[in-house]
């Protein structure tokens, strides 16, 4: 079952990418990211399917469920968004182009690329013989809203001359990229077991670059509208003086504007994530004060180097 479904992932992705380079208008309309979606989501599909057949995912040092699972579920928020930009794109180009019926099909493809991913994640986790799947707890979604969020946003700003203007708006756009990075490691830390590795509790980890990215992404929510909409400091406060709007439909205003409204809907996210991992370290700190001395005194003495069997 799990070959079929990359077999499907690598068709959809392949023939989304492959229509997409044969026509040059829906190249242009399609930008890096649609592109660069199905390209990434294609290689890493072909490296699990060759590292499957293969048999050499038992030779890794990670969880390879939680592997399967993790890259599925931010491959499907990569097709999805992919989807949704190259759609929203295309549609001042279905009325005039010729080409209208090759845009509907690259967008098939890749919504059914983004539910051939999903029905991964739901199959995977049913067969994994973990006790539970992150990807459909709380946590596990908020997360990956948040880098599915973050992909929109770096779709709208793929255009340089968005930001190369103002040093405050190019930090905006190293918020966002240093904040991808980071969700990059907390993933890493759940692939991997790191609570013997590393100085202090995964928890706390998780904790704090959650906090380091909701005070980044605060940052973010109020220079990035500040330096676009503000005329004083050279921004462009109304939607007809981008002259961009007289010809295009998703002109850049329209652009600095979906990032804005990106930007305040992840920092949400991000603070709702720190909520919820404030709130469980909060209640394992307070079941660890009020545990009896003597089961404290036996956790202790289990988890000393003379108790371990050689």
């Amino acid at each position: 079952m799990g070959c079929f479904f990359r077999l499907l992932q690598l068709l959809s992705t392949c023939v989304a990418f492959s229509l997409v380079v044969s026509v040059s208008t829906l190249q242009v309309a399609a930008g890096n990211w649609s592109i660069f979606v199905w390209c990434f989501c294609f290689i890493v599909t072909f490296i699990i399917l060759i590292v499957e057949l293969c048999g050499l995912q038992s030779r890794l040092h990670l969880s390879w469920d939680g592997f399967l699972i993790t890259s599925a579920s931010c491959a499907t928020f990569l097709c999805l968004s992919g989807s949704i930009v190259f759609a929203t794109t295309c549609i001042q180009l279905l009325p005039h182009s010729p080409f209208g019926d090759h845009a509907i099909v690259v967008t098939a493809f890749s919504s059914l690329a983004s539910l051939a991913y999903a029905t991964e994640v739901v199959w995977t986790c049913a067969q994994s013989r973990e006790s539970s799947c992150s990807v459909l707890t709380l946590p596990g979604l908020l997360h990956r809203l948040e880098i599915f969020v973050a992909c929109v946003i770096f779709a709208f700003i793929s255009s340089p001359h968005l930001y190369v203007h103002q040093p405050a708006l190019e930090w905006c756009v190293a918020v966002y990229s240093i904040c991808f990075l980071l969700s990059a490691v907390t993933l890493l830390l759940n692939w991997y077991n790191w609570d013997d590795r590393l100085p202090v509790p995964v928890p706390f980890v998780h904790l704090g670059l959650t906090l380091l990215s909701a005070l980044l992404y605060a940052s973010a929510v109020v220079l990035w509208p500040l330096y676009q909409f503000n005329g004083a400091l050279g921004g462009q406060p109304q939607r007809s003086s981008d002259v961009s709007c007289l010809t295009s439909y998703m002109c850049n205003w329209d652009q600095r504007l979906a990032v804005a409204v990106l930007t305040a809907v992840n920092l949400l996210i991000y603070v709702v994530d720190l909520v919820d991992l404030a709130r469980r370290f909060f209640y394992q700190l307070l079941r660890l004060c009020t545990r009896p001395p003597d089961s404290l005194l036996l956790s202790v003495e289990a988890s000393s180097p003379a108790s371990v069997v050689l």
